[in-house]
């Protein structure tokens, strides 16, 4: 049987969850249909998810539609659990996105809408609680155009009744009714692509398999309307799915996508990961050392165990200790970076009773299944942190924390999660040579682009530095997270080059370039000028006309800007731009007051951009790099038999090799650059030679 793995997402309270159970309902997988208030939906299977009638953790169906079968994915639609959301993207072949026909698109919304742009998933939308009063079909499809894509096309015309088999005058005016719905809807559909609409103008017909290609490359998105609880929609919705999706071909050599670690009722680690090529068999060795004890195919919250998943499936695998979601096997590469992640961070308060050191291994356990928690030790302080999205995911972290280890846990104020960049190229100088290892390293460090993350590359000769060492240096880049020097706060948004470096035939071992690498970091941060960076809010603030000097006032206040304020339906005003997070978290409470409930403001994270008070958020955090004895930024040389430690300012002065000249700062990169991905292909081994130090008498 062909299989397709379908995503459905929602803003919260869309009715995402209903939906749901109207598919299962409809396609047979359920006799009787569940019902968020009633606490009995088929996926919310943790019993917070019923108690608080959100989703939480992204679920799965299996179900037949047609001649396929269907996976479905569920999705949490709140924003403090958008990470989740995010992880389950990566393994889909199509999406359902959900709209709350009464609310219109929402902020959040337009993330959804960014990811899955930025995924390139092909993606369905069925525009929910249409029942509601108020709802009007023509005036969402153009607000859907507007805001979202302007193919967006409404695909109801085809469920259109009155045809009849007579051939009398309502049965004549029914059928030229349809016609000329269906004309306008091929018209519709045509402009959204060059060569379709050249064969349409020729022909005045398109194909199925025309339309199915177009969804498919994301230049038509599918439009349905109806009502979720009343059933009025959903079939017509299910037939399009059925009819309109394109079946995925896959390669025949293995691949495997891991996006998800849970553990179920017995304390057993499971793996979800997605088939993307070949087939996954009991038993087989997915590292070198561990294998998949069991393949279970879960629907809802039982599961059937398979001997073997074919590309397509979607299964939850036991037997694996170490893997991480993102994580790729066979012909499957490692994910990206993901786009949403948390900008608060916590201190976890603990019982007095309670051993911090048990605990924090019993978090780190809990982070494996939520990433996006980030749990910290902070040694200095004594203290576990972790970094979190908002309010209510903390309110479910308490639960599963006790549930899960029966300990009561609080959280304190909420701080906000910085980092750094830098904003000038400078070289880095790592030295490591305490008696009997030696390993030095010279790296570029290069602002990058805004949201570029940190990129490695190397430019080094291998006659310089073997093959093998370049790898482990660019391997010990990626390792970890890096703290900048102004705050500790990690650094990002950067490029650095490998330039060169240098071992010792006997004497050098992987752990000596470890500690080469992470020191080179540390010194070049020092030398150069460090830039704090603080997340920014994108935000839509819909406000009363008369109100619309205030609410510019207040995000001038905040160190925001906006674009011109645009006139709205029902005399409102429209200001959208982006503030700091920092100033703007509580906001949504004052515009709440001051309007008196009539104004409506709709954040989503952009990025993030230069701290406008920088020194003053510096001198609070108080951070001391050089106090920071986990990242020294200095360097260790060896003398008569002995090592010693220089600082970062003194490094040049005793290293080994030639740094590069100031002027050519930037250009060491070669036309062909190699990422880290292209310099893990080689195996050749060469002595890259040896000579003693400059200015440090006898070396090792």
């Amino acid at each position: 049987m062909e299989k397709l793995v379908v995503g459905i997402l929602a803003h919260v309270d869309a009715g995402k969850t209903t939906l749901s159970e109207g598919i299962l309902y409809l396609t047979g997988k359920i006799r009787k249909l569940g019902r968020v208030d009633h606490k009995d939906a088929y996926l919310d299977t943790y019993n917070l998810e019923r108690e608080r009638g959100i989703t939480i953790f992204s679920k799965q169906a299996e179900f037949e539609l047609g001649n396929r079968g269907i996976t479905l994915l569920d999705t949490p639609g709140h924003v403090d659990f958008s990470a989740e959301m995010e992880r389950t993207l990566q393994v889909l072949d199509y999406a359902i996105l959900v709209i709350n026909g009464a609310d219109g698109v929402q902020g959040h919304t337009m993330t959804l809408w960014r990811l899955l742009a930025r995924y390139q998933i092909p993606t369905f939308l069925f525009i929910n609680k249409m029942d509601q009063d108020g709802t009007d079909k023509e005036k969402l499809l153009a607000e859907l155009k507007k805001r979202l894509s302007d193919n967006c096309a409404d695909f109801t015309w085809e469920n259109t009744s009155g045809i009849e088999n007579s051939t009398d005058e309502t049965a004549e005016k029914a059928e030229d009714e349809i016609s000329d719905l269906q004309s306008r809807f091929l018209e519709d559909i045509s402009v959204c692509d060059e060569e379709l609409l050249e064969k349409y103008l020729e022909t005045e017909k398109i194909s199925t398999s025309d339309i199915q290609k177009v969804i498919k490359e994301r230049k038509l998105f599918p439009c349905f309307f109806g009502s979720a609880l009343k059933m009025t929609g959903v079939e017509e919705f299910l037939h399009g799915l059925e009819k309109y999706c394109e079946t995925p071909t896959y390669p025949s050599e293995f691949g495997a996508k891991v996006f998800k670690i849970t553990r179920d009722d017995q304390g057993n680690r499971l793996s979800y990961m997605k088939i993307t090529g070949g087939t996954l068999k009991v038993k087989e060795l997915l590292t070198d050392t561990e294998k998949a004890d069991q393949i279970r195919i879960y629907s809802g919250a039982k599961f059937e165990l398979a001997k073997e998943a074919p590309a397509g499936t979607i299964c939850a695998v036991t037997g694996l200790s170490q893997t991480h979601p993102g994580q790729g096997f066979g012909i499957e590469r490692e994910s990206e970076m993901p786009v949403l992640e948390p900008v608060l961070n916590y201190r976890i308060l603990l019982p007095e009773d309670c051993d911090i050191h048990q605990m924090l291994k019993k978090l780190k356990e809990l982070e494996e299944e939520e990433p996006e928690l980030h749990i910290v030790w902070n040694e200095q302080l004594g203290e576990i942190h972790a970094m979190l999205m908002g309010e209510v995911q903390i309110e479910i972290l308490k639960h599963l924390i006790w549930e899960r280890f029966h300990v009561a846990v609080e959280f304190g104020t909420g701080n906000i999660v910085y980092k750094e960049t830098i904003a000038e190229p400078v070289e880095g100088v790592g030295h490591f040579e305490p008696l009997r290892h030696y390993a030095e390293v010279h790296l570029l460090l290069e602002p990058g682009e805004p949201g570029s993350g940190l990129q490695f590359f190397t430019a080094c000769s291998e006659d310089v530095l073997d093959r093998n060492w370049q790898r482990l240096i660019l391997t010990h880049l990626e390792e970890r997270e890096h703290p900048g020097v102004l705050t500790g706060s990690p650094i990002t948004d950067m490029q650095i080059t490998l330039i060169t470096g240098r071992a010792h035939l006997k004497h050098t071992e992987g752990g000596d370039f470890r500690q080469a690498t992470y020191r080179a970091v540390r010194q070049g941060l020092k030398k150069a000028k460090s830039v704090l960076l603080e997340p920014y809010y994108e935000f839509r603030l819909e406000i009363p006309g008369d109100m619309i000097g205030r609410a510019m006032t207040d995000i001038q206040k905040m160190n925001g800007t906006f674009q011109q304020p645009e006139a709205d339906e029902d005399d409102m005003m429209v200001l959208k731009g982006s503030a700091p997070v920092s100033m703007m978290r509580d906001y949504q409470t004052q515009v709440t007051s001051y309007t008196k409930e009539r104004g409506r403001l709709f954040c989503s994270l952009k990025g993030y951009a230069p701290c406008q008070n920088q020194d003053e958020i510096v001198e609070e955090i108080g951070y001391d790099s050089e106090r920071d004895l986990d990242n020294p930024t200095g360097s260790v040389f060896c003398a008569h038999g002995a090592g010693f430690v220089v600082p970062w300012y003194e490094v040049e002065d005793y290293m080994h090799l030639e740094g590069i000249d100031e002027s050519e700062l930037g250009n060491t990169i070669p036309d062909s650059e190699e990422s880290i991905a292209g310099n893990r292909n080689s195996n050749n081994q060469t002595d890259s030679g040896y000579r003693p130090p400059r200015n440090a008498g006898v070396g090792s």
